[in-house]
């Protein structure tokens, strides 16, 4: 089954943070706590995954009060730091929400990420993931982690779904109609 076949079940998106959602550089404050930074195009596509009904996730290895605050933002509805066995977490969240494996899409871009990438039905990295991660992908970005990879892989799910021209259309609409 190739890549796009895969996209027509996915009902859920989940991702990788650093890296993937980020282009991995931290900044770390006098008090301690490290900042991400975040590309608007991601965060514009998963408002677009959500509306075309698909559900989000966050599964990172790391814990980040950024993350939480970013998540919140765009009502990302599963959100795990701190995770070593993402493969686990990926169980629990297809049990919670009665999907299978092969309706969950994955991104991510490190070794950290490739056990959950081989056991979901659609896994994507960005342009600079690990060389053993984009070879177990089906699907690579053009983009680089935190520079837009998320927003091609949700805009490649949705065109496989038959979604993205309304999504598009929709978008259009609400700048069409400010004045």
């Amino acid at each position: 089954m190739n890549g796009r076949e895969r996209a027509g079940r996915v009902r859920m998106l989940l991702m990788d943070v650093d890296g993937t959602l980020t282009d991995g550089s931290l900044f770390i404050l006098p008090d301690g706590e490290e900042v991400k930074s975040f590309h608007v195009w991601d965060g514009m596509g998963i408002l677009f995954a959500h509306q075309a009904g698909i559900r989000t996730g966050i599964i990172s290895g790391k814990t980040s009060r950024s993350v939480e605050r970013r998540a919140e933002k765009l009502r990302v509805s599963e959100v795990y730091q701190g995770i070593q066995d993402k493969k686990k977490v990926l169980g629990e969240i297809a049990s919670r929400h009665k999907l299978s494996p092969e309706e969950i899409a994955y991104i991510g871009d490190d070794l950290g990420d490739l056990e959950i990438m081989k056991a979901v039905g659609l896994a994507g990295a960005p342009a600079d993931a690990h060389p053993a991660i984009r070879n177990s992908s089906h699907w690579v970005s053009r983009y680089g982690g935190g520079r837009g990879a998320v927003r091609e892989f949700v805009e490649f799910i949705l065109e496989a779904q038959g979604k993205w021209d309304r999504i598009e259309e929709k978008v259009k609409k609400l700048f069409d109609d400010k004045p």
